[in-house]
This record gives structure tokens, C-alpha cells and sequence, in this order.
């Protein structure tokens, strides 16, 4: 079963397979656009970027945080493609979390993409890309920088290399860990159920579980999922009748 998808006074179902099916769910990059992507190779000037395009986008380097995955804003299309820019300290580097994919289509261009949601401890990233970044507060420090001239930072892989006072400083809090894994199943209830995907209807949904006591894991079930949607259409319907 493929996507439904409005055709004037008609519906149309495609394929899930088909071309049709497979455009409709792909990305169509916007200058300005907000988004959330995974670095697939690193080069000395460059790095190639996964942003559920057709084709991968570049990001040319200066300084920027090294990632495995990032956020950034589309700058343009340029002879060798799609162009990635990080022109402030907000963008870069993701660490600490889970990045999520869905549908581009339920996620619609916003004033407001990144979102720190404060009771939680977390940050919230709706690329317009499709893809979604749930993690723990990170705040940017200069050690995050990258060497232009090799692409690479610093920065030791090694935990046992790290003092005391930097595994407590990278250390989640459980609490934490548990808000992260809530919210992302959140969103991944939303995307089952084709709706469009805002940082409103994210914690309204949070909110629920914990309200009626759900497990993070029960939360995929579908009995969690009737209750979203059950929800969803009374908000619906309060919203016509205004």
C-alpha cells in the first residue's frame, strides 16, 4: 500500500514501489530550508551529506563541528550540486540522541524549526528534509571546531583518555535518556499515522502517554496508536466547529 495522494476532486493510491510513490516521499529542497542530514564522507574541504535527496548535498568546510550527523540550511544548487551552509553556532554538530526519519511531506516549512523543550532537558529538530533529531541539550563550545585545513578535530574517541570531570560533563542523566526515547516514539506514532508532525502535536502526544502511565516501549503498540488518532480527530473536530 502506497501513499494517498489529492488530485483534484479525486484520490489516488500509488504504489508503494512505484516512481510516483517514491517522489512523493522524497525531499524537494528549498533555499533557506532548514535540515537535519548524516555526514557519508568527509574530504579536506568538503563533506558529503545523506539529506533523503535524490542526490547527496555538500557542505564546503571553513570551521564547522564534526558530526555524524548535522544541521544545516540549504544555500543553493551549484554545478556539482545541492550546497549546504552553517552560517551561525546554532548549526552543526548532533550528538547524544536519536535521528529519526520520515515523510518529508509531514513536516512543513516553519518559522521555527529548532526547539528546546526545557521541562524535558532536550532539544527537537524538524528538518524539512524529513529527517528529525531528539537529543539532549547540547550547548557549543569552542573545543567543537574543526581544523579546516584537515576536516577533522581534536577531539579523542578513546573514553578512557577522558578525565573525571569530562565523563561527568558527557554523562546522560537517565531522565534524560527516557524523555529522548518518549518523544522519538512519539514522532514515530505521528509518522504511522500520516499526520503532520509539529513540535505541538510531538508533546501533546508525549503528554498523553505519560498522562495514562504508557510504557516508552507500549507506546508503538497499537493500542496507544487508536488513542492518538482517536484524539487527533476530536482536536479536528473541535477545530471546525470554531
Amino acid at each position: 500500500m502506497g501513499p494517498l495522494r489529492s488530485m483534484g476532486k479525486l484520490l489516488r493510491r500509488f504504489a508503494a514501489s512505484s516512481r510516483e510513490s517514491i517522489s512523493w516521499f522524497m525531499y524537494k529542497p528549498e533555499v533557506g530550508d532548514i535540515i537535519v542530514g548524516r555526514v557519508i564522507e568527509v574530504a579536506p574541504k568538503r563533506w558529503r551529506v545523506e539529506i533523503n535527496y535524490s542526490h547527496d548535498a555538500v557542505l564546503m568546510l571553513s570551521s564547522m563541528n564534526l558530526p555524524d550527523g548535522i544541521q544545516a540550511e540549504v544555500r543553493g544548487f551549484q554545478h556539482d550540486g545541492l550546497h549546504l551552509q552553517a552560517r551561525s553556532q546554532k548549526y552543526g554538530k548532533l550528538g547524544r540522541g536519536q535521528l529519526l526519519t520520515v515523510p518529508s511531506y509531514l513536516v512543513k516549512r516553519r518559522k521555527q524549526h529548532f526547539h528546546h523543550l526545557e521541562n524535558y532537558g532536550i532539544d527537537l529538530i524538524l528538518g524539512c528534509n524529513g529527517f528529525i533529531w531528539v537529543g539532549k541539550r547540547v550547548e557549543v563550545t569552542d573545543d567543537m571546531v574543526v581544523d579546516p585545513k584537515s576536516g577533522q578535530d581534536g577531539f579523542k574517541a578513546d573514553k578512557n583518555s577522558f578525565s573525571p570531570e569530562d565523563q561527568e560533563k558527557n554523562y546522560t542523566p537517565q531522565q534524560t535518556r527516557e524523555s529522548v526515547c518518549r518523544t522519538a516514539n512519539a514522532i514515530r506514532v505521528l509518522s504511522t499515522l500520516g499526520f503532520n508532525i509539529t513540535v505541538e502535536v510531538i508533546m501533546e502526544t508525549v503528554d498523553l502517554s505519560s498522562s495514562i502511565n504508557v510504557a516508552i516501549h507500549e507506546m508503538l503498540g497499537a493500542e496507544f496508536c487508536v488513542l492518538v488518532a482517536e484524539k487527533e480527530a476530536v482536536r479536528r473536530s473541535m477545530t471546525k466547529k470554531k
